[in-house]
């Protein structure tokens, strides 16, 4: 390795540098996608591209690219969309690392990579695993969370949100972010001079999607650490170690399908973009006039060359066909509250039922996630509670997945 590469790499959070190590391209944000694509299937068609609807593609800020900043700028983590497949991978393995650990021998045994730091966690919008995920995750990494509601800060109301962005990022190490537009965690990140970490926008929800997979992975894999691991001095390291080496995420989405029954909102955006990266299909069904894919995503999905591995469809029969994975969410998502009426008649047919799901011929063994909250109209109450059902220890991975995501991007890193 260069002195340069040397030099380069000891500026990335831990999880870059690991990669860089193995010869994998680290992360940054100007790193093309398209380094990390994977090839469409041989002889398969590609869908051609939706027509841009709605959506019209504004003068927007462009990604935040370090060669347009200041030398050493902080690594952001905005989508999945922005990391190789590998460096997702790495993600969810250490999330089940943090998970492992804390749950044999209690949180005392992690490596506290954020003690004596701070991270600001500005919430627009309300939360409740998000926030709770996030408090304690800094917490359990030795750091101090400092949560600032839409009572406490108005981004943008009463000074920019440049100059937000530039104050808030000089007082602390990290900033967590829940917002509405998603030009406004873009905007965060272009003029803050550390870490930040989109805990939801209008257009991507990232750590919701790396707490979906490590659900997955729990699910389809044999996982059993050998207990004298736990008890050597540096059980944190010895863990990870025996993750790394034995938890091949890519393996249990491959061939997978995962259907998607629902409307196109953030969360199916952060799926379609990752999950056929990882190997698996998905299916989304959605009614008309609620089916159109964002053109910023759409182009992401063309720069992985992935489209042959969506499937897009107003019928949720053909969506559940031979599924594995069945997925929904609301459908009527924060600041859509005059369109309920509507909306719930759009979607009539469209509620998840044990009937409709089997009827629809998916797997024998499919099961159920959700990101919540949920309402009755979304999926009923048999599928919701029933032994299929995912839906809780999804949530709580969202803690261990937000460790590992402050852990790689607010714990080893340091101002230049």
């Amino acid at each position: 390795m260069s002195l340069a590469s040397l030099r380069s790499a000891a500026r990335l959070p831990t999880l870059a540098r690991a990669l860089a190590a193995s010869r994998v391209t680290a992360y940054s944000t100007s790193a093309p996608l398209a380094q990390a694509q994977q090839p469409a299937a041989a002889g398969s068609a590609q869908r051609p591209r939706p027509a841009h609807n709605k959506y019209q593609k504004k003068e927007a800020l462009t990604r935040t690219r370090e060669s347009q900043r200041h030398p050493g700028a902080p690594p952001h983590f905005i989508t999945l969309a922005d990391l190789s497949a590998p460096e997702v991978e790495k993600l969810v393995r250490e999330a089940l690392a943090f998970k492992l650990l804390v749950k044999t021998v209690g949180p005392r045994s992690v490596q506290q990579s954020f003690t004596n730091r701070s991270a600001a966690l500005v919430f627009s919008k309300r939360s409740t695993r998000t926030r709770v995920a996030s408090e304690t995750s800094v917490v359990t990494l030795g750091g101090t969370p400092m949560f600032l509601g839409s009572q406490d800060i108005q981004l943008g109301v009463n000074e920019t949100l440049e100059d937000s962005a530039r104050v808030i990022s000089s007082m602390v190490d990290g900033i967590m972010a829940r917002v509405g537009a998603h030009s406004e965690i873009e905007t965060l990140a272009q003029y803050s001079s550390v870490p930040v970490i989109n805990a939801l926008s209008d257009l991507y929800h990232p750590t919701q999607i790396l707490a979906d997979i490590l659900t997955l992975v729990e699910t389809y894999s044999e996982i059993a650490v050998p207990e004298e691991l736990f008890d050597v001095p540096n059980a944190h390291s010895a863990v990870r170690q025996w993750v790394n080496d034995n938890v091949d995420v890519a393996s249990v989405l491959k061939d997978k399908k995962v259907a998607w029954v629902g409307d196109t909102n953030n969360i199916i955006n952060e799926i379609i973009v990752t999950l056929p990266r990882l190997g698996a299909t998905v299916s989304v069904a959605s009614p008309k006039g609620y089916d159109k894919v964002d053109p910023r995503v759409w182009d992401r999905i063309t720069d992985a060359g992935t489209e042959s591995k969506i499937i897009l469809t107003n019928s949720p029969a053909e969506a559940l066909k031979d599924a594995d994975v069945v997925v929904t969410d609301t459908w009527i998502s924060m600041g859509q509250e005059d369109e309920k009426a509507a909306r719930i008649s759009a979607f009539a047919g469209y509620q998840l039922t044990n009937e409709l799901i089997n009827g629809s011929g998916a797997k024998p063994d499919w099961k159920f996630l959700h990101c919540l909250p949920r309402k009755q109209e979304e999926v009923n109450d048999e599928v919701f509670y029933g032994d299929r059902s995912l839906v809780f220890p999804e949530a709580e991975n969202r803690k261990w997945t937000i460790m590992a995501v402050f852990d790689a991007y607010f714990g080893k890193w340091q101002r230049a």
